[in-house]
């Protein structure tokens, strides 16, 4: 199964917050923590990752925090996953390191996992921190969780 880890659900859903400020004014670790509903040691941790790889930049003081780095319509998914998992890889020889594999110039594959995990990585850098921030539409003909079927009201 392919996965992202939990910290970097948690960054994406911690940039979000960033990304839905209009007035891109700074806030605290305590502040995100809180209305993340975070431990604030996981957001201390995850807020420097993002900070180091330039996704947020970070102010001292008694009136410092953190702001956003760049628009949120310059930062992708793949940006986000990059500063907290690394390189998108879905195998060891999709890294652009030649060698990292002993199976890699003989292997049948290679060329599809390349193509894969291309494929993957175009469509992570193709959607913006600025979409992640708004609620997806719900689509015509999907079901609203919401809404209680006619034959189990109560009346």
């Amino acid at each position: 199964m392919i996965r992202m880890t939990r910290l970097t659900d948690y960054g994406i859903v911690l940039l979000t917050y960033f990304a839905r400020d209009p007035d891109h004014t700074m806030h605290s670790a305590r502040d995100v923590a809180t209305t993340a509903r975070l431990p604030l040691p996981t957001v201390n941790k995850i807020l420097k990752a993002l900070t180091r790889k330039g996704l947020l930049i970070s102010h001292r003081g008694v009136k410092g925090g953190y702001n956003l780095a760049r628009a949120p319509e310059e930062i992708s998914v793949a940006d986000i996953i990059t500063a907290t998992e690394g390189p998108v890889a879905l195998t060891q020889c999709t890294v652009s390191l030649p060698g990292l594999c002993v199976q890699e110039s003989c292997c049948p594959v290679h060329g599809n996992w390349q193509k894969i995990n291309e494929a993957i990585r175009q469509a992570l850098d193709g959607v913006k921190l600025s979409e992640m921030a708004r609620p997806l539409a719900r689509q015509p003909g999907s079901p609203n969780k919401n809404i209680v079927p006619r034959e189990a009201r109560v009346s």
